[in-house]
């Protein structure tokens, strides 16, 4: 095998993994002067010239001219009449450079240069993908979709590099097949053996983040500062935003007209409910805003601030709380205190609370009820039995059953 015959088949990694000219000349010399420092116990006195475009390799191996009989290494020096039957001309004291052909090196150490090359083709490979993602954290890709295993999902982006998109960071209504297309935001970029494992997810409050800078060009352009996410993934998410300009409505520019930019954003969370709100730093005015659709009739706060008691007209309690406490929930996390609900004028009202049905009703039924903001019997008895039936999980003949011994309480 000549030189240029080996830099050929060697070249094929330069195409494989697109590493670039100077680097993959680098990782040649290093290479070849690994072996040839094995072989020669130092490569201080040897040259290695290669030019991977013309599949040129050139090792020169220079050695000090001595006097005949004072030879110690004969790696580092040679007798004054081997350098004259070389060049009639050379003195001791001068360098004799000899070019050393790669078909010497015998064909087991050239499987090894090959093997070599390629651990620190893969190694630099593994280096430049963790680099480049470790950049991109936060930031969406689009990759597609190769292999669906039961906690994950394998993504190939535009390289051909492998992502996971793990069961956990998935919406929980979403569905994939092979093939498919799916946008997700980097989450992080974790090293397992030595290899990058890049983690994505859908469930991150980043990555609607990034949805709005897509749909939204003036959050792209920072002219509308998204100041916080709240979400549920595949429920419910709160946006609160803000903008330096009194010129734009910062809701208004989110939603679009007629819901147009956001009803891409619903589309790509499988219609999950985004409540867009203008940010302020008024406590008692971003726990009403939070709490919409609900109408606040009154709010205190108490505990130095860490809690809100907040009091509404009966039929707006159930919106506050949102289907399946998701609406409170939210608004709780979003204003960084607790959130407390309370009817208007209960304590008016000759009322039984629902615990005291714990003995005739099942705690899970009265669990439904609660979910949706009915804390006594009245409240109960105020919702139609069919409106009881869409915000619940329960069946019409349980309810009816439930309405039917709370009556009998106040009959």
């Amino acid at each position: 095998m000549d030189n240029a015959t080996l830099i050929d088949s060697f070249s094929e990694f330069k195409e494989f993994k697109n590493i670039d000219r100077v680097t993959m000349m680098r990782i040649l010399e290093d290479v070849f002067r690994a072996t040839l420092k094995k072989k020669y116990g130092t490569d201080d006195h040897i040259d290695v010239i290669i030019n991977i475009d013309k599949g040129d390799l050139e090792i020169w191996v220079n050695r000090e001219i001595v006097m005949n009989g004072e030879v110690e290494d004969p790696n580092l020096e040679i007798s004054i009449t081997d350098a004259l039957s070389i060049e009639p001309d050379f003195e001791v004291g001068e360098e004799v450079s000899e070019e050393i052909k790669i078909i010497d090196f015998g064909r087991r150490n050239i499987l090894a240069l090959r093997q070599n090359l390629k651990s620190k083709v893969l190694e630099l490979e593994k280096d430049n993908i963790y680099k480049i993602y470790k950049d991109k954290v936060g930031d969406i890709i689009t990759g597609e979709v190769y292999q669906i295993w039961k906690r994950e999902i394998l993504v190939l982006d535009d390289e051909g590099n492998e992502l996971i998109l793990p069961k956990s960071e998935q919406i929980p209504s979403d569905y994939f097949k092979k093939g498919d297309t799916l946008r997700a935001v980097v989450a992080r970029v974790d090293l397992k053996n030595n290899s990058p494992v890049i983690i994505l997810s859908r469930t991150a409050p980043e990555f609607l983040a990034r949805l709005f800078e897509l749909e939204v060009p003036e959050v792209f352009d920072g002219l509308i500062l998204i100041k916080k996410i709240v979400r549920e993934p595949g429920e419910r998410a709160k946006v609160a935003v803000e903008s330096y300009d009194d010129r734009i409505d910062p809701v208004g520019a989110c939603v679009g007209m007629k819901g147009s930019r956001i009803h891409g954003i619903v589309r790509e969370l499988r219609n999950e409910n985004i409540d867009v709100i203008n940010w302020t730093s008024n406590t008692q005015l971003l726990v009403q805003r939070s709490l919409s659709p609900a109408k606040i009739s009154s709010i205190t706060l108490k505990n130095q601030n860490s809690r809100a008691e907040v009091f509404l007209k009966p039929d707006q309690v159930s919106l506050a709380i949102g289907k399946g406490g998701h609406n409170i929930k939210l608004a709780s996390k979003l204003c960084e205190l607790e959130i407390d609900v309370y009817r208007e004028g209960a304590e008016d009202i000759e009322d039984v609370d629902l615990e005291e049905f714990a003995d005739e009703i099942d705690s899970w039924i009265l669990d439904e009820l609660k979910a949706i903001g009915c804390d006594s019997a009245k409240s109960v008895l105020e919702i139609p039995t069919a409106d009881l039936v869409k915000r619940t999980d329960l069946e019409e003949e349980t309810i009816s059953e439930v309405v039917k011994i709370l009556q009998s309480e106040f009959e």
